[in-house]
């Protein structure tokens, strides 16, 4: 008998993955990722981020040929398509569905100012009581940056799109996007239950360059007979869900209900929770967005903290610090410097604005260090314990907003592989840590099989959902984990300090 399969993409800044989905049993058959080292990011300013959306669809396509040839898998054996991609970056086509520029991904923050401009001008009021987030350095205040900078290429725009976006109209030659996408890039009225034309009039944005909205769960498009041929998938094929990575991570974790929490740690570091009612943070400091079962008739929002520097200062670390150990040596290392490193701390906050510091660009700082007896352990364990901190800092903020955190959610990878990191996060939050086996193409695949139907909901789609670690809070040591975090808070608080009277003086 033939296998039937799901597939699922998950467009990164790092890299493309795909997963087929073995519909019978639920589990994953083959996953692969393009490119096997890093994707480059052009910076070409300080601050700046670009990737060519081309790049994505070639390394999507190479991903699936490794797939498909490791389970012998034809076009016709696929029956529909998932894709998660990259928040927040914006990309221009022309009429001829060409990219006109690199697009600004989402860790770029040359925009913050147009947003800060837009806020201040739509006002406080109707930012957060409409789009329940300041535009910021949002996919909508990137197009305003182009059309005040790029006016040329402003001008020959047919369409916007985010990554995921664009990834679908490769495959169906239609763009469209979603409403979880339109709010990610801060387009998306809660309050209208439609596109913002006040943002839209602000940035001088017109509504025709909006594609046309289709479901987060539905037909969203078919495989073309171009796509068709420079894939090997079958013509016909449904793509059936679209969503960011960040709410597609807690799909795959089977988050979706208010008070679910789910957290990953890659590139950058988020921590996401459903909330069942529109609440926003007053300062902005962590994104409100439509969850992937948002509807204008059901409110699920996920409030989002992300933090830039998390997996980027775990790499920077291994390359300038530790390239003759493997991460799990590293780990290891870690482990043997005591909680709170011995007095360094480290401030992650290296890869650009930070959201969660009302976005500001601070730069990273290792403080603390005695020549006489700290070495590169204590160092490593810094960097992880400043990442957890970071999470715990802003999560302050969600428990502001009204979110109990007792149980957190999150895959068993990237710095979830830590076991270092995981437990200090535990102990520093006092939050149980589920860890499962899964990641964002599978769920991907899995978001496509309820989108065309083959799953009657998420309860059947992740029933095969499987536990790997329950990581608890170590109580006898509490103390130690927050003298530390207390200490990593008191040399930010200096540092945001010292910046702000460098700003007036």
């Amino acid at each position: 008998m033939t296998r039937q399969y799901l597939l699922g993409f998950d467009v990164g800044s790092s890299s493309v993955k795909a997963s087929l989905v073995d519909i019978d049993s639920g589990q994953c058959a083959a996953s692969a990722f393009y490119p096997e080292t890093e994707a480059p990011i052009k910076a070409v300013k300080s601050g700046w981020a670009e990737q060519d959306p081309n790049m994505w669809w070639e390394n999507a396509k190479r991903a699936l040929a490794t797939i498909m040839g490791q389970t012998a898998c034809k076009g016709s054996d696929i029956r529909a398509i998932g894709i998660s991609y990259q928040m927040h970056g914006l990309v221009c086509v022309d009429r001829n569905l060409n990219p006109l520029r690199d697009s600004i991904i989402w860790c770029d923050s040359r925009a913050i100012r147009y947003g800060e401009q837009a806020f201040d001008r739509l006002g406080a009021d109707y930012c957060l009581s409409h789009l329940l987030n300041s535009p910021g350095n949002f996919t909508a205040a990137k197009l305003a940056w182009v059309r005040s900078n790029e006016p040329q290429c402003f001008e020959r725009i047919y369409k916007i799109l985010l990554p995921g976006d664009y990834l679908a109209m490769r495959l169906s030659g239609e763009p469209c996007t979603t409403i979880s996408g339109l709010s990610d890039g801060i387009f998306w009225d809660f309050k209208e239950r439609k596109v913002s034309q006040p943002l839209l009039d602000e940035f001088g944005i017109s509504q025709s360059l909006i594609p046309h909205v289709v479901p987060t769960f539905g037909i969203q498009g078919r495989v073309t007979a171009q796509a068709a041929a420079e894939t090997g998938l079958a013509e016909g094929t449904p793509i059936a869900y679209r969503a960011g990575d960040q709410p597609n991570n807690a799909l795959s974790l089977n988050v979706l209900n208010p008070g679910e929490i789910a957290a990953t740690a890659g590139t950058s570091g988020v921590v996401y929770g459903v909330l069942g009612k529109v609440d926003y943070d007053p300062k902005s400091r962590v994104g409100t967005f439509a969850h992937v079962n948002y509807t204008p008739s059901t409110t699920r929002l996920g409030v989002l903290l992300c933090v830039n520097g998390t997996g980027c200062l775990n790499s920077w670390i291994h390359r300038n610090m530790a390239p003759d150990l493997t991460y799990p040596e590293m780990n290891q290392l870690a482990s043997m410097a005591p909680i709170g490193s011995d007095g360094v701390t480290i401030i992650p906050f290296g890869n650009g604005a930070e959201r969660v510091l009302e976005n500001q660009e601070t730069g990273c700082d290792i403080q603390g260090i005695n020549f006489n007896k700290h070495n590169r352990s204590h160092i490593i364990r810094a960097a992880q314990e400043g990442i957890v901190f970071s999470f715990c800092y802003g999560m302050e903020i969600m428990r502001g907003m009204g979110m109990n955190i007792k149980k957190i959610n999150a895959g068993n990878a990237n710095m979830f592989l830590s076991p270092l990191f995981r437990q200090t996060l535990a102990s520093t939050t006092g939050a149980t840590i589920n860890l499962y086996q899964t990641d964002g193409s599978v769920g991907a695949a899995k978001g496509a099989g309820m989108g065309c139907g083959i799953y009657k909901d998420s309860n059947e789609a992740f029933a095969t959902l499987k536990k790997l670690h329950v990581v608890e809070p170590e109580a006898n040591k509490e103390s130690l984990y927050q003298e530390a975090y207390g200490r990593w808070k008191e040399a930010l608080d200096n540092k945001l300090d010292n910046k702000l009277n460098n700003k007036l003086s």
